[in-house]
């Protein structure tokens, strides 16, 4: 057998191999076979990176700041759930600050283009900007769903890295859905 030091170097070593491999797949999601899985954590850690956006509508004249997003995935659900603050400005005033929120729900797709998973199908769910009387009025709603149309079409919530992509090699992405709490990317021969 071999000596109690030697048996304690092993186990460290194997510890440490263990949370090197843990670490990397955090950052890139867990390949499990046919699929890889991504936690709400991963895809809220992205968020928080790509977070706040200042769109301007109308030539300036309407000024939107979406801040502080909180990815969830609903128990039973198979969409996930973004809540956002949200900043309104007009006619130069500030709309860094939140003056509002509002959430929506939507199923994902990967984009090979932007090698990103990016919102499908999204629907607003909930919208409250006090300074506009509460609950949403036809401006409100009207620029809400233009800037949901846009991100959702242009920019993913999460992006796969190159070393990700490496490990796929030539497999190609196939559907993605939301199952038992975690982003599911299947993965076609």
């Amino acid at each position: 057998m071999y000596p109690r030091r030697f048996q304690k170097f092993l186990v460290a070593a194997a510890l440490v191999f263990a949370l090197a491999a843990c670490s990397t797949l955090n950052g890139l999601g867990a390949l499990l076979g046919d699929e890889v899985r991504f936690t709400p954590m991963q895809l809220q850690n992205s968020l928080d990176r790509n977070f706040p956006k200042h769109y301007d509508k109308l030539g300036g004249l309407v000024s939107l700041t979406l801040m502080n997003p909180r990815l969830t995935i609903p128990q039973g659900s198979d969409r996930l759930r973004v809540d956002f603050d949200v900043g309104l400005g007009a006619l130069g005033s500030d709309s860094s600050r939140p003056s509002g929120h509002f959430a929506l729900t939507s199923a994902l797709r990967f984009d090979p283009g932007t090698r990103g998973l990016h919102l499908a199908e999204p629907r607003l769910e909930e919208v409250n900007v006090p300074g506009l009387g509460g609950a949403m009025n036809a401006s409100s709603r009207a620029l809400l769903n233009s800037w949901l149309d846009e991100y959702s079409r242009e920019e993913p919530i999460y992006r796969f890295d190159n070393s990700l992509l490496d490990k796929l090699g030539s497999r190609r992405i196939g559907a993605t859905g939301i199952e038992q709490g975690t982003v599911v990317v299947h993965l076609d021969q």
